[in-house]
């Protein structure tokens, strides 16, 4: 069984690299702008499947479904806040954002539409944003390639470890090669492939369940297994998740790509359409996962057990392609956000004096890609480097805490300003590894005290400082009326 659902896995893998070589070939000549944002010409359906394809990884497929069968479903909180948190992203902040980022000197990056954002000559948001993406970054790419090194154990009795060096170079090739085109499309495919896998093996499982083909264990499940609201902490740090759509530069980055209002539209209602879709197939997943297994001893694999117990080989090994999508479509998303952070925000200006080649720029970005990687690789490789939700936790709370309270203001507040948007993404950022470290025990998300201090903090240093000039208001002033750009 396992020979074919390989074969399945390496043509779905040889696919991915050829989207890489195509827009390698096709666009090799788009420079910085081109490799990094598309050229600002992805289409509402694209745009759409690969932001929310950025954003649901393979825990989605693993990590949750594994919760909610081990826990219940209290702990499908998480996918009620991310369900709200994304639509209210696509609805607020995406229109706003794009015209933002293009009245704000042409950004193709976070950073430097925040500090294009007030006309500030100074590079310290630039740097400190650039340091905190390559940080996170890394540790979140790397739950994708410990999900592709467990899927290949799993199924394939392949050595993990050889497993996720094989997945990075996959990624790596790619998104070297192709850029920010070759990402979104191949997140497009990713995407519904997910979707179409998420759909498929509950429904068989739950019909099979009907037939009584399933474990039979309704009268065994855990006391308080069907219990949704557990304790205000659990529900509080499940909707916490939301805030992290705010301030996630690998998916928001996606708003700024689109290439007109009309389409944002469209974007919007096929995004918020599939994430609240895959959402709540994986809390059903891992539902009918627990009535349909029984009791396994991991149950990080609880969607492929299920999948190969249902489905013949060939079929298995297109519904589990859906993991390595899940996880090649997040950490290709991260290693670009963290390469065009380094070579727009550091490199060029702060290394090269803004000297430096559209060529350079695009090499200088491909190292970063590989280092991450390589970097990822060894993290996900460590025995005592936590579970890939517990890896994608960590680094969800400190973007959404350091960068959702900042974008948001600067994009809402006229009168907000430089320095409160440096305090804001120290703090938020500052606050959620403290309470990480020192107060996870409490049992509260650090991203919602990281998000309450730095939102706190931005807007009161903001007002103890010097009000933004008029040339900045005047900016903001054109966004506000709604003109598209």
């Amino acid at each position: 069984m396992f020979n074919a659902e390989l074969v399945v896995f390496c043509v779905y893998l040889v696919f991915m690299i050829g989207v890489g070589v195509f827009f390698f070939v096709r666009s090799k000549d788009g420079g910085e702008k081109g490799y990094f944002l598309g050229g600002r010409q992805m289409g509402p359906w694209v745009s759409a499947l690969s932001a929310g394809a950025s954003d649901m990884s393979a825990w989605v497929l693993m990590g949750l479904p594994a919760s909610i069968y081990a826990a219940g479903i209290g702990q499908s909180w998480i996918a009620i806040g991310l369900a709200i948190g994304y639509a209210l992203s696509w609805i607020f902040e995406a229109p706003r954002l794009r015209r933002y980022s293009i009245a704000a000197n042409d950004s193709i990056t976070i950073p430097q539409y925040l500090t294009n954002r007030f006309l500030s000559k100074s590079r310290a948001l630039q740097i400190i944003s650039a340091g905190i993406f390559l940080i996170a970054y890394t540790i979140y790419a790397a739950s994708s390639i410990k999900a592709c090194g467990t899927l290949f154990s799993t199924v394939i009795n392949m050595d993990a470890t050889v497993a996720m060096y094989m997945a990075a170079c996959i990624i790596i090739c790619y998104t070297f090669l192709g850029g920010f085109s070759a990402v979104c499309w191949t997140d497009f495919f990713q995407g519904l492939l997910m979707l179409g896998a998420l759909l498929i093996a509950p429904i068989f499982a739950l019909a099979l369940i009907n037939s009584g083909g399933g474990a039979g264990t309704m009268g065994q499940l855990p006391d308080g297994y069907w219990n949704l609201f557990t304790n205000w902490k659990e529900v509080l740090s499940g909707l916490g998740w939301g805030l992290g759509y705010f301030g996630m530069p690998h998916i928001i980055i996606r708003f700024m790509s689109l290439r007109s209002d009309k389409d944002l539209k469209k974007s919007a209602k096929i995004g918020i359409t599939w994430t609240v879709l895959i959402l709540t197939f994986s809390v059903l997943a891992g539902i009918i996962g627990h009535l349909f297994l029984g009791e396994i001893a991991d149950s990080s694999v609880v969607f492929i057990t299920m999948v190969r117990k249902i489905f013949p080989a060939l079929i298995s090994g297109l519904l589990l392609s859906a993991i390595l999508a899940a996880a090649m479509s997040t950490a290709d998303s991260q290693l670009l956000a963290s390469a065009s952070a380094f070579a727009s925000d550091v490199y060029k200006p702060v290394f090269r004096k803004n000297k430096a080649s559209e060529k350079e720029m695009l090499w200088a970005g491909r190292f970063v890609v590989l280092v991450i990687a390589v970097v990822a690789v060894l993290i996900a490789s460590n025995p005592n480097s936590g579970t890939i939700m517990g890896l994608v936790e960590n680094a969800w709370g400190v973007f959404g805490a350091a960068f959702g309270p900042v974008i948001l203001l600067s994009l809402f507040w006229r009168r907000f300003n430089f320095q409160g948007a440096v305090a804001g993404i120290l703090t938020g950022a500052v606050v959620d590894i403290l309470w990480l470290v020192f107060l996870k025990d409490f049992g509260l998300y650090e991203i919602i005290p990281g998000f309450i201090a730095g939102l706190i903090v931005s807007v009161v240093v903001a007002l103890l400082t010097k009000a933004p000039s008029d040339e900045v208001t005047a900016v903001y002033d054109k966004v506000a009326s709604g003109e598209d750009f």
